[in-house]
């Protein structure tokens, strides 16, 4: 069973490094996609004799799918610059790859732990956050121009072991991404013609929060599960007020 480990870049040069250490003993070949880092990123992928190609960034599906179409492998294990594979998983993939998967399934789901703010996040809606990662390179495609879902065609499965998440690298750079992201998203509302954008405004901001830090326990994360909470509040809260600026921008 042979694995190709696929990864998507954009100056990842603090992270990429033990991403790619981690994926050692796992995979046959490392696959990264990067869109015209200004840093070492493409250095240091090389270096750890990964497969390099340089691609215009999109949105985050097609960039994975095109990523897809590099690996020479069966089976596809996706990996982001700020995750690694945990010893626990190592075993597993090795375990999996020597006996081979059952014909029947096409894909592995893997829990993901996220360490944030000094700790591991148990609770929040971030954990166990499982992800299908690994799966057969012709049965998978990805879907969603941003917070990309992988859509499966056939049989899903578990494995042992978690992906370890080391997310944003502070609270601007978590600030930073969720100001991309809610452009996206606001797109995104717009395109596919959502009603009701100032209720949803209300009403959604203080759901999220509520959703988080009550209803999915982020109060046991202390601290950074209220930072959580907060800062996903004000995620959706931003991407319904950009949905409404653009609705009223005038046509060119």
């Amino acid at each position: 069973m042979g694995i190709s480990a696929v990864m998507i870049t954009f100056n990842e040069e603090d992270r990429l490094p033990d991403a790619l250490a981690s994926l050692q003993g796992v995979a046959d070949e490392i696959i990264v996609v990067d869109s015209y880092s200004t840093d070492r990123t493409v250095e240091i992928a090389r270096a750890a004799r990964a497969k390099v190609t340089q691609n215009r960034f999109e949105d985050y599906g097609r960039q994975k799918n095109f990523a897809l179409s590099q690996a020479g492998r069966e089976w596809i294990l996706n990996l982001d610059a700020d995750e690694r594979v945990s010893p626990e998983l190592k075993r597993a993939l090795v375990e999996l790859k020597e006996k081979g998967a059952p014909e029947h399934i096409v894909a592995f789901a893997i829990k993901r732990k996220t360490y944030y703010l000094g700790r591991w996040i148990r609770h929040s809606g971030w954990y166990p956050d499982r992800k299908v990662r690994l799966f057969r390179r012709d049965s998978a495609t990805w879907k969603g121009r941003i917070h990309e879902r992988l859509e499966v065609r056939g049989a899903v499965a578990r494995l042992p072991g978690a992906i370890l998440h080391f997310t944003y690298r502070d609270i601007g750079d978590q600030v930073h991404r969720l100001e991309r992201y809610s452009s996206f998203q606001a797109e995104e509302i717009v395109r596919q013609g959502k009603h009701c954008l100032f209720p949803r405004l209300f009403l959604l901001p203080p759901i999220t929060f509520l959703r988080h830090y009550l209803w999915r326990l982020g109060f046991l994360d202390g601290f950074p599960g209220l930072v959580i909470a907060t800062i996903s509040s004000w995620g959706t809260a931003m991407k319904y007020l950009k949905a409404i600026a653009l609705k009223r921008r005038p046509p060119h």
